[in-house]
């Protein structure tokens, strides 16, 4: 209930601030389990996802983002679970293929942070490794516009892409870091 009630406000507020675009919602897939994708540029990110997803969303938040026990609780109840950033934490992926194997959708950001300058980011190898092991296919998304007041942002949903031919395998770190490279030049060419 509280989730819908946050939708709602959110949507009236960005309705004023900013000119919010969706392109290929169509491609979404409408049920099971899926990991979206997405280039991360700012902290509204998760609510474009959020408002433009017909999907409710979960997605992984920096741990640190918890420790006020308010702000963590609301988060919460909007769908984050905590991950502890460059430990390879093994509690958010088990968290992570759970919602998966219930037919959730989990937002992740391949790169892992912020990023303003995409020709030196790199593709972390997790969602793709995630995607794998849950046997779920992986919805590329990219956000673009410039971010201010009353600035066109667009959200453009890709085609989902599929790894059954690796499914059930024991991928090595060289080819989870090329399928990776490769979802991260799909997200990209999204760009509007």
């Amino acid at each position: 209930m509280f989730y819908k009630f946050a939708l709602w406000v959110c949507r009236i507020c960005l309705f004023f601030v900013f000119r919010l675009k969706c392109v290929g919602k169509e491609n979404i897939p409408k049920q099971g389990g899926c990991i979206l994708a997405l280039n991360h540029r700012s902290d509204l990110d998760v609510v474009f996802a959020g408002m433009t997803c017909p999907r409710r969303l979960r997605f992984m938040a920096k741990s640190e983002l918890f420790r006020n026990k308010l702000f963590g609780g609301l988060i919460k109840s909007l769908g984050a679970f905590p991950v502890h950033r460059d430990t390879g934490d093994i509690g958010a992926i088990k968290s992570a293929l759970s919602k998966l194997g219930a037919g959730e959708m989990v937002l992740m950001f391949p790169e892992g942070r912020r990023v303003t300058d995409e020709k030196s980011a790199k593709a972390k190898p997790g969602a793709v490794m995630l995607a794998v092991r849950a046997q779920v296919p992986i919805q590329p998304a990219y956000i673009s516009g410039k971010i201010g007041f009353m600035r066109k942002i667009t959200i453009t949903y890709g085609k989902p892409i599929y790894y059954t031919e690796h499914y059930g395998e024991k991928l090595s770190v060289e080819q989870l870091q090329s399928l990776s490279d490769e979802m991260m030049q799909t997200i990209r060419g999204l760009k509007v």
